[in-house]
Parts: structure tokens; sequence; C-alpha cells
């Protein structure tokens, strides 16, 4: 088979359709639009469901708004901190090798649920009140950055 035996697929290709060229053309008078109506006459709006109630009016409606500077960010509980074998700095490099989590977007939360008993140096973009007091009475270090 050569580039200049490629053919389309009977039936694929499908002659443009003319209208409003004369009733010889097969598509004349009307022009394919039917007798009567809007459909006739203009532009059907495409969100017009023939007089049943529209989508957009079926739908319950949602309120409040989404804020477009959201930030997100990786919470680790200290609980989980505890569980940590042989780390003593604490950084997202060191809790996604661990795998307590996966990626860090917005950076690091640390919350306080749980008892710390390690004395750990723990880097974060933000600590809860809890959770600073908790790294700091087990004698470790807390450094925002």
């Amino acid at each position: 088979m050569q580039l200049h035996d490629l053919k389309p697929a009977p039936g694929s290709n499908h002659r443009r359709k003319i209208v409003g060229r004369g009733i010889g053309s097969g598509h004349g008078k009307t022009s394919t639009r039917g007798s009567k109506g809007q459909a006739k006459h203009g532009q059907v709006n495409p969100n017009f469901e023939g007089g049943q109630t529209p989508l957009h009016r079926r739908l319950p409606q949602v309120r409040g708004f989404k804020p477009i500077n959201k930030k997100i960010y990786a919470i680790v509980n200290i609980r989980e901190l505890e569980s940590l074998e042989g780390i003593s700095e604490v950084t997202v490099e060191s809790l996604i090798h661990a795998g307590l989590i996966r990626d860090c977007r917005d950076g690091l939360k640390i919350l306080g649920n749980g008892e710390l008993t390690k004395k750990l140096s723990v880097t974060a973009v933000k600590f809860s009140g809890a959770a600073k007091q908790k790294i700091e009475a087990a004698g470790g270090s807390v450094t925002v950055g």
C-alpha cells in the first residue's frame, strides 16, 4: 500500500448541504427549517428546552464563594512526629521521605494533637499554639520558615 492508494472509508464523506437555492436543489423554499415557529424566523436559544423547566432552574443554588487564593497546607499532628524514628530535624523533605505527607503545596502546618516526648527541631510555615508549646516543653525548637 502506498500513500496515493489511501482513500476514505466508503460512506464517510458527505456532500455539503446547500440550502436556499431553489426547489430543484431539494433544499429550497424553507431551506430545511420547517414551516412555522421560532426556529424558522430566528435563532433559538441553545439553552431552551421546549418549555420544560431549564436545567439551570432545576439545579439547587450553591451559596457562598470559593476564595481564589486559598492556602492549602500539609497538616501533621504532634502524635505523628512522636512516631518518627531516628529523625531529630523535622522538615518537609524528611516528612515526605518518612511517608507522613505526600506533597507540600503552600507549606507545612503542625497541629497539637497528641503528646511529644522527643526533643525535635521542627521547621514549618505554621504552628498551632498547642503544638508550639508541646515541642518547646519537650526541649525541642520551633522554626517558622
